[in-house]
């Protein structure tokens, strides 16, 4: 049995490698010619490129011979990104205020500074029959996915936050993480058992290789990329993009609403952390695949917001001197997070709305009013709004 799951993975492996290599080059262009778009959105994408700042971006656009699919964006703004209780963010409360509307503590994960539990867009527009999504290249409960799904007081209750999973109702979830479903060390649940028994289909890449995969549409699709986190982009991953372009087309036929998906390029922040700056842009270029995926399906509908940002910087990185293009030397002032400004770049209806500076917040409270949503009731409460 040992022996057949090692050549399983092998197999898997080799699938990534070859799908990495027939997915690096872009053509870039995009028919835009007399293309109009609603006045309002009915679907919004929102990519988050994790640690990702100008730099970051600078130094994939400059490794990519001066293009990315950024590039196509027409309205760009900045959030500043500070928590409530320091002025450097870390994930849970950058996820949070993007996620909920407010600013909160480092560490908490969709709640405020005292604790109380705060619905973030996805849970809201799930109340709202929108079908709703989170693709990621971390484990599913790291801490931007949790804050849009999770409310815990700590980021590293990923058991925990699996456990908030069962009620939000996501109905496509693709990250790493199996481990914090079954064999679990709080408990003995079995908690892939009981997303199977609440109607999921419950798949595991070492198993079915993504473009395997029949995407139910009568069920919820649980989609494991690893048992724990999953490869980097320098190690053979390269589902993000696929996932991207299938998982829009999966939403979109769930509901007649409308759809709101959450992408993640999380492992851009561990590149930052590591100070890897060819790392770094492996890493933005993977993710700058996906928001490729994201604008072709926008400019195709022309009823979808496209928005990406990221919840900080972090590295502090710098592109120093001597550098040339495609051929760049990387400089970085921490291992951790810096407090620097982060770009929000939009594409579609409503995006005229994202230009400017602005708290991280308003990301939150800006989607809401381009959907046309009335002002939350009671924006504090773990229950659905009556909305």
């Amino acid at each position: 049995m040992y022996s057949l799951l090692k050549i399983s993975f092998a197999f898997t492996f080799l699938l990534l490698l070859v799908g990495c290599k027939s997915n690096i080059s872009i053509s870039y262009d995009l028919d835009e010619k007399g293309k109009e778009f609603q006045d309002y959105p009915t679907n919004i994408i929102l990519l988050i490129g994790d640690g990702m700042g100008l730099t970051q971006i600078s130094a994939a656009m400059y490794s990519n011979n001066n293009r990315l699919a950024l590039a196509k964006f027409p309205v760009i703004g900045f959030h500043k990104s500070h928590a409530a209780n320091e002025l450097i963010t870390d994930s849970a409360a950058g996820g949070t205020a993007i996620a909920c509307g407010i600013k909160t503590n480092n560490g908490n994960i969709g709640t405020d500074e005292n604790g109380i539990p705060t619905l973030s867009i996805l849970e809201e527009l799930d109340s709202m029959n929108f079908s709703t999504g989170m693709i990621v290249t971390s484990t599913i409960v790291h801490a931007t996915p949790a804050a849009f799904a999770a409310h815990r007081a700590r980021r590293e209750m990923y058991e925990e936050i699996a456990l908030d999973y069962l009620d939000a109702n996501v109905d496509l979830l693709i990250g790493g993480g199996r481990q914090y479903f079954q064999n679990r060390e709080m408990d003995d649940r079995d908690l892939v058992n009981e997303f199977e028994n609440k109607g999921y289909v419950v798949m595991d890449q070492l198993y079915t290789t993504m473009n395997k995969i029949k995407w139910p549409l009568d069920k919820n699709l649980l989609y494991f990329t690893a048992d724990k986190q999953p490869l980097t982009v320098s190690g053979g991953r390269d589902y993000l993009s696929f996932a991207v372009r299938q998982g829009v087309q999966y939403l979109e036929q769930k509901s007649n609403k409308g759809f709101f998906l959450l992408v993640e390029g999380s492992q851009i922040d561990w590149m930052n952390h590591a100070n890897d700056g060819r790392g770094v842009v492996m890493e933005t270029l993977d993710f700058d695949r996906a928001i490729w995926e994201a604008i072709q399906y926008a400019n195709k509908k022309g009823n979808t917001l496209v928005l990406v940002t990221a919840d900080h910087e972090s590295g502090g990185m710098s592109i120093e001197a001597e550098s040339r293009m495609n051929k760049l030397k990387y400089g970085f002032t921490t291992n951790g997070h810096t407090a620097a400004m982060i770009p929000v770049f939009a594409y579609g209806p409503g995006s005229n709305l994202f230009r400017g500076i602005y708290e991280n917040t308003s990301i939150y409270h800006k989607m809401r009013t381009v959907l046309g949503l009335k002002e939350r009731i009671n924006p504090l409460s773990p229950n659905p709004s009556s909305e």
